[in-house]
């Protein structure tokens, strides 16, 4: 299928999208059963200097696509970042101010383990200047935390999430999942309830899925049937909402105005630079020839990107114009809010009539909105997948 130009009126003033920054941090304490990114069991050891460095080190290589651009935001995942120490994340800090123009109003957030040992950092961290914590509940009850692998209990999650607040963060974010092997309705609510009376600014709220290259995939946990994986998530979303919070990714709820930007930028196809061990970026370059769109990802392996005598990049992929388009559907559909069609165009590079055959469709069986932004309806967020499909078969 060939894509037509976009014309002169398409095009946008400011070509490049915005820009955040993604760090992988690859240590863990231990390995969660259901976890497939990029996480390595830390030794007694974490060389934190080294990584710092390299850190700096690798965002050297990539200084070329920032282009000019301000840092919206970055986000700290693993692994888990919160087994660095302060001091090892106001180094970084020192060295990205060096390198980057933080945009005044800029999103950091850093992932955390709920563990008594990183939790009692949470204050230090706030004064290095991160200002958003996620914080990775998954469950408050016993049986389920060691169905997870977790390494924290009950106790220490509800004392983490006080040190929260005592630590000053006024947005954070706390991740749930339903679906948990044994899990009744009751208690699925029960989580979302104990985790509602601490006023969380944002809950991130998934089912458990099995993935390969997990523990659980090759050893399948029972987990409840598909029948109460619905009564669970429509009692829920209900709860949540009834509770004052805006539904407005797939997983992600939030209060006003506290939804996680960096990920809205993602799932809007905006660009971000991805350092650190296994980290993926996705960035925009801007030439005489018009718009190029890459994914990188960098070496896996912590001893391979700790190796000075081995490159940071693994590998480079162009998203060329049918792919962008697709890809870009398919992040958006995902968000309440969608896209809109100047940003479609901003964003890839190529025409909105590219897609005319699919979202047409689409508006006709009252999955898309019938004009106006590139948005789900109710009906299509209901079947987001029937949605999604129309534009892979195009």
């Amino acid at each position: 299928m060939s894509l037509p130009p976009i014309s002169l009126s398409e095009k946008p003033v400011n070509l490049l999208p915005p820009l955040s920054l993604y760090i992988h941090v690859p240590w863990c304490i231990r390995k969660c059963p259901y976890c497939d990114f990029n996480s390595h069991q830390a030794g007694s050891d974490i060389p934190e200097a080294a990584y710092i460095a390299a850190l700096l080190n690798d965002l050297d290589q990539d200084l070329h696509a920032v282009q000019g651009r301000e840092i919206h935001s970055i986000f700290f995942g693993g692994g888990t970042p919160s087994l660095l120490s302060a001091e090892a994340y106001a180094q970084l800090f020192a060295g990205l101010k060096q390198r980057l123009v933080f945009a005044a109003d800029i999103e950091i957030t850093l992932e955390a383990n709920p563990g008594t040992f990183e939790a009692e950092k949470f204050a230090a961290y706030r004064k290095t200047g991160i200002n958003r914590l996620s914080v990775g509940i998954q469950s408050f009850h016993p049986e389920h935390l060691k169905a997870l692998g977790r390494v924290h209990d009950r106790d220490q999650a509800l004392r983490a999430i006080e040190m929260i607040r005592t630590a000053g963060f006024d947005n954070f974010n706390l991740d749930l999942m339903h679906g948990l092997p044994g899990q009744t309705e009751e208690q699925a609510l029960d989580d979302v309830k104990t985790a509602l009376s601490f006023k969380p600014p944002h809950l991130s709220w998934y089912q458990l899925t099995i993935e390969p290259n997990t523990e659980f995939y090759k050893y399948p946990p029972k987990l409840p049937e598909e029948e109460t994986l619905w009564e669970i998530q429509d009692a829920g979303h209900a709860l949540l909402e009834s509770a004052g919070f805006q539904h407005y990714e797939i997983s992600a709820y939030s209060q006003q105005g506290k939804q996680a930007r960096h990920n809205v930028n993602y799932w809007q196809f905006g660009d971000y630079l991805g350092i650190g061990a296994g980290a993926h970026g996705k960035v925009t370059l801007a030439g005489p020839e018009g718009m190029t769109i890459l994914r990188t990802w960098k070496t896996r392996l912590p001893k391979d990107y700790l190796n000075s005598e081995k490159i940071f990049l693994a590998g480079t992929e162009k998203v060329d114009g049918e792919d962008a388009g697709l890809e870009c559907m398919m992040n958006a559909l995902r968000l309440h809010q969608g896209i809109t069609q100047q940003d479609f165009v901003a964003r890839t590079g190529v025409s909105l009539s590219s897609i005319d055959t699919p979202i047409a469709e689409a508006r006709r069986k009252g999955l898309l909105e019938p004009e106006g932004d590139l948005r789900a309806t109710p009906l299509g967020r209901q079947y987001l997948n029937e949605l999604l499909a129309l534009f892979l078969t195009d």
